[in-house]
């Protein structure tokens, strides 16, 4: 898969959801892509199934959560987005279920959004490394829960108790940073606000034991995915058509 030519994505849609299990998920691989695309009139929310509360060693999780909330505000506005719902449920531990599944469809019957956006499910990283609970079962309830969304039978609670009626209408799940690319997006013209948008969770990375230069980091993964998308700076999904 990996010395495949990547495929341009589709582009007639307007409005799309990203749901991920933490602050800074899409900041890693996903953010450029969602500025060209908040830049092109097209609409993102963003849906964290945590707070990331659990995510920095030597702070509370009680003071982290709402840091990271902040944190995560600020890099979403850096690539034009103006909506970020903030789940609940706990950092580290996220559990793959029916309540998780059910929120994910609350918010897909929400937001009605034709391509949802969601971080790697997959049991490694691209190149090998081993991926997290948490970012597995966010992917796995987000896949169930775009079909859940559109089914009245499914959660009926959401239509009777919330007025939430079904959306069948995702045509698109896409998955960053996996292992299994297929598609990307040209990022050159957003790259600096993509590396602005992992910058401002500063806190976060300032408690990393090695954060790294977050320029030079997407930059170099930028560029090795543009490899197989006519050597510009892309950023890869795997594109799963519903």
């Amino acid at each position: 898969m990996e010395s495949t030519e990547l495929a341009e994505m589709p582009s007639d849609w307007q409005r799309a959801l990203a749901v991920v299990a933490h602050p800074d998920d899409l900041e890693y691989g996903a953010s450029g892509a969602v500025a060209r695309w908040t830049d092109e009139g097209r609409e993102v929310t963003y849906v964290l199934a945590t707070s990331g509360e659990a995510g920095i060693d030597g702070m509370d999780p009680e003071r982290a959560g709402p840091l990271r909330e902040r944190e995560q505000i600020a890099g979403a506005a850096v690539v034009g987005v103006r909506r970020v719902d903030f789940l609940g449920h706990r950092d580290g531990v996220l559990e793959y279920g029916l309540p998780l599944r059910r929120d994910i469809a609350r918010a897909v019957r929400k937001y009605r959004p034709e391509l949802v956006v969601m971080a790697n499910h997959r049991e490694h990283w691209p190149g090998g490394g081993l991926n997290m609970a948490d970012h597995r079962h966010a992917g796995l309830a987000t896949l169930d829960a775009v079909r859940d969304a559109g089914n009245r039978w499914v959660f009926p609670e959401l239509l009777d108790d919330e007025g939430l009626e079904p959306w069948p209408g995702v045509r698109w799940v896409a998955v960053a940073a996996s292992p299994e690319a297929t598609h990307a997006v040209d990022i050159t013209t957003t790259m600096d606000r993509a590396v602005d948008s992992l910058r401002a969770h500063a806190a976060y990375l300032a408690g990393l034991d090695d954060p790294g230069d977050p320029d030079e980091f997407l930059r170099q993964a930028a560029r090795a995915e543009g490899e197989r998308f006519g050597g510009v700076h892309a950023c890869s999904f795997e594109l799963i058509s519903l």
